[in-house]
């Protein structure tokens, strides 16, 4: 299983969600840590802190509908992750201008600079593909969200 699969592997239920309604990327962002806090026993509000002061360098859109919002949290012990296929599209200030709708959200040690950056590559390799993107979009199952980030870098 690649390290993107594992991040998702831990609860699915809780790192996976296929249906999540926002209708703006401040409100996304604090689903994501409140959502991250429980799992972690960490303050949403520092995740939701972390999160935005590294939207604020620039968008984390990659374009074609997809987002990686990352941050460093000090405090954390390992890296964490989230995946959320939104049921209606949002702005994102992504390059290319699309709103988004498939997003993985990323949280590392604060001293974890070669993991971030190799875990990074990986998302943004998987999603430049198409075929993946659709298949995201198109799951009806967690299991098969969960199939598909342990395919996509097999």
């Amino acid at each position: 299983m690649n390290a993107i699969a594992r991040l998702l592997a831990a609860d699915n239920t809780t790192t996976i969600s296929l249906d999540t309604q926002a209708a703006t990327k401040e409100v996304l962002f604090q689903i994501a840590a409140d959502t991250f806090s429980e799992r972690l026993g960490i303050s949403s509000t520092l995740i939701r802190d972390a999160l935005l002061m590294r939207e604020q360098l620039g968008s984390t859109g990659l374009g074609q509908g997809v987002g990686i919002p990352h941050g460093r949290l000090k405090g954390l012990k390992q890296v964490a992750g989230l995946f959320f296929r939104l049921g209606k599209a949002i702005p994102f200030d992504a390059p290319d201008n699309r709103p988004v709708d498939l997003i993985f959200f990323l949280l590392v040690p604060e001293q974890s600079t070669e993991e971030h950056l190799q875990l990074l590559s990986e998302l943004a390799q998987g999603f430049s593909d198409p075929a993946f993107r659709d298949a995201l979009r198109s799951a009806t199952e967690i299991a098969g969200v969960q199939k598909l980030f342990s395919e996509e870098a097999a």
